[in-house]
């Protein structure tokens, strides 16, 4: 009789199989037991060292209870709930390290600041309720992992009654038109934070910030790399402090073997959950005109168009063999307010209610509708939802959030219907759509959704160090690059991305 061999287990009669399958079970069962205890003995072992080190667990437990933790989270449900986690993790880390619990906030529940996203908003009411008893502010994002015991032993290196900025220093390889072309003659003198790592604002530092942003409100209208904007201002032209780099906050996997010396690690894989979204639940909506049909046209069809079932061309001239649709706006020079609002309609009533997700790009955007499927796989359509990558306009004085066009914008059917039930349209035909769109919704009081997955610009606009660590779902704009080569290194599908299903997996670029 043929014999199968299966993982150590010589499989002779249904009863061996059935024998070995429970003796596997058993091995793992007892694997993972032993790898928690070895995790718990790990964690009291480093607690013990650290205790020793400063004295006792006493001061420890001070040294976190001066820590004020800020996960820079959103109002959508499905990020909500990651902040949430990471909160409770923090928690719970610090439950282990003695009685002293740190604070920590979540930037979306403190909703009276339309603006808090962009944190600077947020300093008067640091220094006013924390200064007292707080040395250090860290910030992150939701998929930041902190080991705690490790930060505690980062920030004790740094003098906390100085005025510190820390974090992983990323800059320009190349002045960008993201950053306005500053510091054009050497761009990788000026240094900002990877928000991925974490980053940290000594009190003193804090309280600088607060009293100058009273006396000297935000003067700069928009936001749109907010981590660059953010070391400009505390740089104050050279009369604060730069950039501090910390080797030990760190943007790679928790399980690779670079993190042995990191306070934190980040999630580097694309967020899924659940079954990728179908292709004949997402239509794409293409922004075109006649002067582009014969060049960036061409380009979707030998890159990203394969991959979407549902696309559409629309334009101000009707064109068969593309096929274009003409929307009977004419065309503008900027804005396409009229336009993208025409888009919006025609996929409300003639489009079925069953395609949940609609997704307006440029003709010149360079997307991975692949990819889009997995991240669509974390949001409820049934939400009022507007994805993409956010800017900020006059958020230093009220003001509104937005989803850049460049990038891509996705809506949920939902979000659309709340927007044409509001009456709120385009002021001009050639208004900025992007920008009416983020206005109306702020005025229904409907967020904005971010995500650093999608570009305004070209991957030559982005420090290679932020990349590195992105699976990324969209560029934009040919401007003195080769958009074909562009699509296929980072973005075309792989493939693991065709045969992975619902499994989460590290995608390497």
């Amino acid at each position: 009789m043929p014999r199968e061999e299966e993982r150590g287990c010589l499989l002779v009669t249904p009863l061996a199989v059935a024998a070995c399958l429970l003796l596997s079970l058993f091995t793992r069962a007892l694997a993972l037991n032993i790898a928690a205890e070895e995790l718990k003995d790990q964690s009291k072992i480093l607690v013990s060292q650290t205790s020793e080190k400063n004295g006792n667990s006493r001061k420890v437990s001070k040294e976190l209870k001066e820590i004020m933790f800020v996960i820079q989270s959103q109002r959508n449900s499905f990020h909500s709930k990651r902040a949430d986690d990471l909160k409770q993790n923090i928690l719970k880390q610090a439950a282990v390290l003695g009685k002293e619990i740190p604070t920590v906030l979540l930037i979306h529940l403190m909703d009276r600041h339309e603006g808090a996203w962009t944190i600077l908003p947020l300093m008067h009411d640091f220094s006013a309720s924390y200064s007292r008893n707080t040395s250090w502010i860290f910030f992150c994002e939701e998929d930041t992992r902190i080991h705690i015991v490790r930060l505690l032993e980062v920030l004790r290196r740094y003098d906390k009654s100085k005025e510190l900025f820390l974090g992983k220093a990323l800059h320009d390889d190349e002045s960008t038109i993201i950053h306005h072309y500053a510091f054009a003659e050497n761009p990788t003198i000026f240094k900002f934070p990877d928000f991925a790592a974490g980053w940290a604002l000594s009190m003193p530092l804090v309280n600088k910030l607060a009293k100058r942003l009273k006396n000297e409100p935000l003067k700069s209208d928009f936001t749109i790399d907010l981590k660059y904007e953010i070391a400009l201002y505390i740089w104050e032209k050279g009369n604060g402090p730069h950039l501090t780099p910390v080797p030990a906050f760190c943007t790679e996997d928790v399980d690779s073997p670079k993190t042995r010396h990191c306070a934190t690690t980040f999630a580097t894989f694309l967020p899924i959950c659940g079954d990728p979204v179908k292709k004949t639940d997402i239509f794409v909506a293409v922004k075109t005109c006649r002067k582009f049909h014969g060049d960036r046209i061409p380009i979707v069809k030998r890159t990203w168009e394969a991959e979407a079932a549902l696309v559409e061309y629309y334009s101000d001239y009707t064109e068969s063999s593309i096929p274009t649709v003409d929307l009977g706006v004419p065309n503008t020079e900027r804005g396409h307010c009229g336009k993208t609002f025409a888009i919006l309609e025609r996929f409300l009533n003639l489009h079925p209610s069953t395609t949940p997700w609609l997704v307006i790009v440029d003709d010149d955007t360079l997307i991975s509708i692949s990819r889009l499927q997995k991240l669509l796989s974390c949001y409820n359509p049934s939400e009022p939802v507007i994805l993409g990558e956010r800017y900020g306009y006059g958020l230093g004085s009220g003001g509104y959030s937005y989803i850049t066009g460049g990038g891509g914008m996705v809506f949920s059917r939902e979000a659309i219907q709340r927007l044409f039930a509001s009456k709120c349209r385009c002021y001009s035909n050639d208004a900025p759509d992007d920008m009416v769109i983020g206005m109306c919704f702020s005025g229904l009081g409907i967020p904005v959704t971010h995500s650093p997955l999608f570009h305004q610009a070209r991957p030559v606009d982005y420090p290679k160090d932020y990349l590195s660590h992105q699976v990324p779902i969209s560029f934009h704009k040919h401007w003195n690059i080769d958009p074909v080569d562009v699509y296929f290194r980072w973005l075309a599908p792989k493939l693991e991305d065709l045969q992975e299903g619902h499994i989460r997996v590290k995608e390497d670029l």
